[in-house]
């Protein structure tokens, strides 16, 4: 595995959607969770490699889990696509300026191919995020005990969507040669589309478990094997020429011309948004699944054994069980978990895109930040602990002005001396309570910041930090930071999964009352208050069951379970940069 990840492609200027559009792409799909999409996308992603060319990986949804085996195998860093979470202008942006100058990118489907948030349209889902794309979909199909049966699913995904590009298919745990050639010649015989490899059974083939010990095992190249056997399966019977060849077929990538929006706190930041509002009125149901019965989709691996291994994706309740395994917040992007990974200072303030879908839909905007040269920092905590972070969100704080200093707790380090802010991501307090809770001048740090008036935003696994007191699966209570007057206790039972249109409950240096974020919530705690009257909310979150309150807003404190896309609204990102600025000049008074 390289020793450094890079991400050129973030670099780039406003005329990617005139360069990046001839780059090659496709679209690995399923039929379902566990089809297999993930072996075969790394198992591509590592023969392309191994040909010479340049790879740009992609991820549909809020799963932060896959991209980090594909930033593992490309050496880039991935990017989540999603077109509720931000809008299909951003998606269509944000991947045409990570794709140009790369040779092909391939982006990973969730679930099944039309499995997203809301069961009667394609909202949410993979099928969604091909159409506003452009890209070929290459469908993979577990075809274990059928073989004309094939040609009737493959059949049948054309036809619900008859808009969407189902160029070609894999068929995965074939039992032998022959058992492919009689499913090949049944699907190509009835859908017209070539059928252009296979992968027998392996048991053999399986992704390891998706939480504790992961980002140590990426940084030091330990799933390099994983990777190789992936590829080698798949060279064994895919036409990696044919593939090229769809991959080649995709129509020019059509983006909106992007328009200046000038830092008009009437319009970006202002006391309301009612574009957001209106738009949450009009759209209540926004939810793809909930806490109490839902299921997260399992690893698309060939390997039976593996696919109880919960990733951080949503599926439907019917579709699949609990996992109990992936027991934490939030989303893992190793686009930075480690200091030699560069993706900072990327996006150049004129390319900041917009994603206030609940507004202006289908443009793009770049925010004017403000002339002053100072940029503020914010501390932003990075190990195996905390690491579920959008690249986009540290991005669009970049490209706000903000200065992005990374530190590590479980490193026993605390927070550093220059920061203007703290942000506190997602990840897995829990398998390291211990330690966290050993490292004295980190919680101290996190109080005298409080004290001192310091913006601080935490989300899941940060939020479960700032309680009192944090209690693991196996019972044992740690004291934590205290600035919350709440416990958390780990649980088997999941607690929350689904979308979240989050709505602030009062101002903040993040958001306005009234404005609203999007995000999602996954975990496996709860959060229990001393006085539960009193607790002083940082949303009104909206998903499938309606709506709750939630998290926690105090001073300078925002923290809550949701993990929030600021691509869904840009503004807070200038927001709280322009906060961590008039921190620092009151500081220095």
């Amino acid at each position: 595995m390289p020793a450094t990840f890079t991400n050129e492609a973030a670099s780039t200027t406003a005329s990617d959607c005139q360069a990046a559009p001839r780059a090659l792409r496709l679209i690995i799909a399923g039929t379902g969770s566990g089809a297999g999409k993930t072996t075969v996308t790394l198992g591509l992603m590592k023969a392309l490699a191994q040909r010479g060319l340049s790879v740009q990986g992609f991820k549909c949804g809020p799963d932060y889990i896959d991209p980090t085996y594909h930033t593992a195998v490309t050496g880039r860093a991935s990017r989540n696509l999603d077109a509720w979470m931000t809008s299909p202008d951003y998606v269509r942006q944000t991947f045409a300026r990570a794709s140009a100058g790369h040779d092909i990118s391939i982006i990973e489907g969730v679930m099944g191919l039309y499995d997203g948030k809301d069961p009667l349209s394609n909202t949410g889902s993979t099928a969604e995020i091909a159409m506003v794309t452009q890209t070929p979909v290459i469908l993979v199909v577990d075809v274990r005990s059928m073989a004309r049966s094939a040609a009737a699913i493959v059949l049948g995904f054309q036809q619900l969507e008859p808009e969407l590009n189902i160029a070609g298919v894999i068929v995965n745990r074939c039992g032998s040669a022959g058992h492919y050639t009689i499913v090949k010649k049944a699907i190509e015989q009835m859908c017209s589309i070539p059928v252009v490899g296979w992968l027998k059974r392996d048991e053999h083939m399986s992704i390891p478990e998706r939480h504790l010990g992961l980002v140590p095992a990426i940084e030091r190249g330990e799933l390099e094997p994983l990777f190789q056997r992936a590829a080698d399966v798949l060279l064994e019977g895919t036409d990696l020429d044919l593939l090229l060849e769809l991959a080649a077929s995709a129509p020019p990538l059509q983006c909106s011309e992007r328009r200046e929006y000038s830092a008009d706190h009437s319009k970006t930041a202002g006391t309301t948004n009612e574009d957001h509002t209106a738009h949450a009125a009009r759209t209540y149901d926004v939810s793809l699944v909930d806490t109490d019965n839902s299921a997260a989709h399992t690893s698309d691996t060939t390997s039976t054994g593996s696919s109880d291994q919960t990733v951080q994706s949503f599926d439907q309740a019917s579709l699949l069980r609990t996992n109990d395994t992936a027991h934490s917040s939030g989303i893992l992007n190793l686009a930075g978990a480690a200091d030699e990974v560069h993706t900072r200072s990327k996006i150049s303030e004129e390319d900041v895109v917009h994603a206030n879908h609940v507004g202006a839909a289908s443009q793009s905007i770049a925010l004017n930040v403000e002339s002053d040269t100072y940029r503020p920092v914010i501390a932003v905590a990075r190990d195996a602990a905390f690491n579920f972070y959008y690249p986009d969100n540290l991005e669009l704080l970049e490209a706000a002005g903000a200065r992005l200093q990374y530190f590590s707790p479980l490193a026993g380090e605390s927070i550093p001396a220059e920061a203007d802010s703290i942000y506190l991501g997602g990840g897995f307090p829990e398998e390291f309570a211990a330690v966290i809770a050993g490292n004295e001048r980190f919680l101290e740090g996190l109080r005298e910041a409080v004290r001192s008036g310091m913006p601080l935003f935490a989300e899941c696994g940060g939020y479960m930090v700032l309680g009192e007191t944090l209690t693991d699966r196996e019972g044992v209570t740690y004291t934590m930071a205290g600035i919350i007057p709440a416990q958390v206790q780990m649980q088997k039972k999941r607690a929350a999964l689904g979308y979240r249109e989050a709505s602030a409950v009062q101002d903040s240096f993040l958001l306005k009352q009234g404005e609203v974020l999007r995000g999602h919530e996954f975990h496996y705690s709860t959060m229990t208050y001393r006085t539960e009257d009193e607790i002083s909310y940082a949303y009104e979150t909206k998903g499938l069951r309606g709506l709750k309150q939630e998290g926690y807003a105090a001073g300078s404190v925002v923290a809550g379970y949701t993990h929030i896309h600021l691509g869904s609204y840009p503004a807070a990102a200038q927001r709280w940069v322009h906060h961590c600025k008039v921190y620092r000049q009151r500081r220095t008074l």
